[in-house]
């Protein structure tokens, strides 16, 4: 009874009699600031538990939490006391969307009181050139926290993948003396152990060709920068930052809506890149590929990775072709659906389908598998698409 009683709110009291502890209590009373407030705060029209946007059907949107940041703030410290950090999260995307948080976004006690995630990065990015001077430096704060949280997470495991491919690519049988790798060969000629002179005769010898003292590989991240796509821009300023971070591949940064803005000159700063970057708008992706295709000099050492839901503004036959003239040079080409843990997003299925047709599969990729995408991508190996894509 008591579980129905919080599930259901006050409305239902009486059909579930409960005795509430204070912390029962307290926690009642957070859950109803978010999901039983109408016009005016708790008491006004109630909507049910759990959901977002429209909380009854009726079409209407519920009003702020409050009138002031204070009481946001409390709110939001009740909340992190009585739940935990999914259920946080979650809470505060629904009031995000359910009570107009967005504009108490730009006072600086609620942002160092919210539980920072990917969600509220990119809420911060899309508002920040509307904040006042003294919430934009909380939010960089805010930001910085959660992108190197991130970074700490992906940055090694994406070195590795990414390195391991690169030296696969630049390794040679025919290596100049300086750039033996001794280890690979005397694994490689143990069969050759002569054990009455104690030594290996190296047979074949495994190095590196003196490419890979300069780049080796072109990548190319091409971003759609419209609003649906926010957690998808958020992970690709952090996996460019990694990448630009890694001598052996030459990194460029291009976002774009209806217009197109080059981020690689800030690249090594994902906070910088995010900050750059105007979330919503349109979208043109042929526009954005041709200055991509503009910017290939290398074709067969090129790996562009186009991240967007494919909802094409622009001349579609075009895009289709630029694809078709860039694969047909020797450039690898992916195509993202979603750069996020979100799952499968909204995406335009025609675009998806001629893009597959052409060698270029669209699927969603989560960040932990970013990595052996690139690797394979690197490698001219089959892209490892999820089953669930």
């Amino acid at each position: 009874m008591r579980r129905w009683r919080l599930v259901l709110g006050g409305a239902a009291a009486e059909q579930c009699p409960s005795n509430l502890s204070r912390a029962d209590a307290a926690m009642d009373a957070a859950l109803a600031a978010l999901y039983e407030a109408g016009e005016g705060g708790a008491g006004g029209r109630r909507g049910r538990r759990g959901g977002s946007g429209d909380p009854d059907g009726s079409g209407e949107r519920s009003a702020s939490l409050s009138g002031s940041a204070p009481a946001v703030v409390r709110w939001l410290g009740d909340i992190r006391e009585y739940f935990p950090s999914s259920v946080v999260r979650m809470m505060q995307q629904d009031a995000i969307e359910r009570l107009r948080l967005d504009q108490l976004l730009l006072e600086p006690e609620m942002l160092q009181a919210v539980e920072p995630d990917v969600n509220l990065v990119a809420t911060l990015v899309s508002l920040h050139r509307a904040m006042p001077e003294t919430t934009r430096t909380t939010a960089r704060q805010v930001v910085d926290g959660v992108v190197k949280q991130l970074e700490r997470r992906l940055a090694d495991h994406t070195r590795s993948v990414i390195g391991g491919a690169l030296d696969r690519s630049a390794r040679t049988s025919r290596p100049r003396h300086a750039d033996i790798d001794w280890n690979r060969t005397i694994l490689a000629n143990l069969k050759n152990y002569l054990p009455e002179y104690g030594t290996v005769v190296p047979e074949r010898l495994v190095g590196y060709a003196r490419a890979q003292r300069s780049t080796k590989k072109d990548i190319i991240l091409c971003i759609d920068q419209s609003g649906s796509m926010a957690e998808s821009v958020v992970y690709s300023a952090i996996f460019g930052a990694v990448l630009a971070s890694m001598k052996a591949v030459s990194t460029r940064l291009v976002v774009f809506d209806t217009s197109i803005v080059d981020l690689t000159d800030q690249i090594d700063d994902p906070v910088d890149v995010l900050f750059g970057t105007r979330l919503g708008g349109g979208t043109d992706i042929n526009r954005a590929l041709a200055y991509c295709q503009s910017k290939i000099t290398r074709p067969a050492d090129t790996v562009v990775v186009l991240i967007s839901d494919l909802y094409e503004g622009g001349i579609r036959n075009e895009m289709l072709r630029r694809v078709a003239e860039m694969k047909a040079a020797g450039v690898q080409f992916v195509a993202l659906l979603a750069l996020s843990d979100s799952g499968a997003p909204a995406y335009d299925r025609q675009h998806a389908a001629a893009l597959a047709a052409l060698g270029a599969p669209a699927f969603a990729c989560t960040p932990d598998l970013f990595p052996d995408v690139m690797a394979a991508a690197i490698d001219k190996r089959p892209i490892p698409v999820p089953e669930t894509a």
